[in-house]
Formats: C-alpha cells, sequence, structure tokens
C-alpha cells in the first residue's frame, strides 16, 4: 500500500502530521508533495521541507489519499489539479480519507452523496448523506475525521482500512492507545 498526501500553506499540523506518523509506524510508505514546490507552512508556523514537487506526481503509483484539513482546504478546493486527482481515486474506489476541513471538498464535489460522514461542525453543509458527530467514520471508499481531536482515532481508522484490524490494534498497543 502507498498513501499520497498533498499540502499547502495553512495545513493543520496536528492532523497531517499525526496522521502520517501514525500510518508510517504502521508501515505505510507515505509520500507528501506541495503544492508550493518543496515545502508547506502549516497553520501554526511548522514548515515542512523536502516534500516532492506536485509536477513529479505519478498518480499510479498510489493506492490511498490522505486530505488533512486546516485554512489550505481552501486552496486544495480550489486547484483543478487536486480536485481531479480526489475524482480519479474515488472513480478507481481508492481510500480517500479526510479530516476536519478536507471533507467539505468531497461534500462540494457529490461525494458525501448517500454515505455516512463527519466533518468540522461548523463546516457541515447538506452534502446529501448522513452526518455522525463522532471522531471518524468510513462509509465505503471514504473515511472522514471531525476536527484535530479526532487525528488518533481517524488515522487508526485509516490504518486499519489499509491493513487489518489486527495490525491497527498492534500499533495502538505500541503507542499505549488504551492506557489509562
Amino acid at each position: 500500500m502507498k498513501v499520497l498526501c498533498i499540502l499547502t500553506n495553512g495545513f493543520e499540523e496536528i492532523e497531517a502530521i499525526g496522521s502520517i506518523a501514525i500510518l508510517r509506524r504502521g508501515g505505510i510508505n507515505l509520500d507528501i508533495f506541495s503544492l508550493h514546490n518543496t515545502s508547506s507552512t502549516g497553520r501554526y508556523g511548522v514548515t515542512i521541507t523536502d516534500l516532492n514537487n506536485i509536477n513529479n506526481l505519478l498518480l499510479d503509483k498510489y493506492d490511498a489519499l490522505l486530505i488533512p484539513g486546516g485554512p489550505q482546504y481552501a486552496e486544495l478546493e480550489a486547484n483543478e489539479y487536486f480536485l481531479n486527482i480526489i475524482k480519479e481515486f474515488n472513480k478507481q474506489q481508492k481510500l480517500i480519507a479526510a479530516i476536519c476541513a478536507g471533507p467539505t471538498i468531497l461534500g462540494h464535489l457529490g461525494l458525501l452523496k448517500n454515505k455516512q460522514y463527519t466533518c468540522f461542525t461548523s463546516m457541515n453543509e447538506d452534502f446529501g448523506g448522513e452526518y455522525i458527530n463522532t471522531y471518524a467514520v468510513k462509509s465505503g471508499n471514504i473515511i472522514t475525521g471531525i476536527s484535530a481531536a479526532a487525528t488518533i482515532d481517524f488515522a487508526f481508522m485509516f490504518l486499519e482500512a489499509l491493513t487489518s484490524k489486527e495490525h491497527a490494534e498492534r500499533i495502538k498497543n505500541q503507542i499505549y492507545y488504551y492506557s489509562k
């Protein structure tokens, strides 16, 4: 399995870095691309460098797409190339995981119609599906997360969908997910 993540300035650091860390901890091969050459700066000033340039993206190498939220969603949604990536992944029924503001992009594309989903509560519009007020939801090939606070549960749901429940549970135990 190989996951694609595309960032631009204004990404939500917790959602991006937390999800990437859990997926990689789980052995998932994940590449991060930037719409801005080879770096992106998050909403709180954390800059990730040495990212892949979007001009070098070979889409057929990827099995799943990760869309972190944050103010970046507006620029991503305005980018036709990015929207076409989402449409192509959906057409091929590849996994698409979006959290916080990210699911609104999917909603505006009509991909949440007749699906259960979640997103940042104040950004929920009538996307034609069933909004669930919970940390993470999987419906078909789409996984959605509600907010930065949901990052761990969202990332583990994604990891489980990519691998297995047993594998995700092993990784949860490695990080003391169930510890009190």
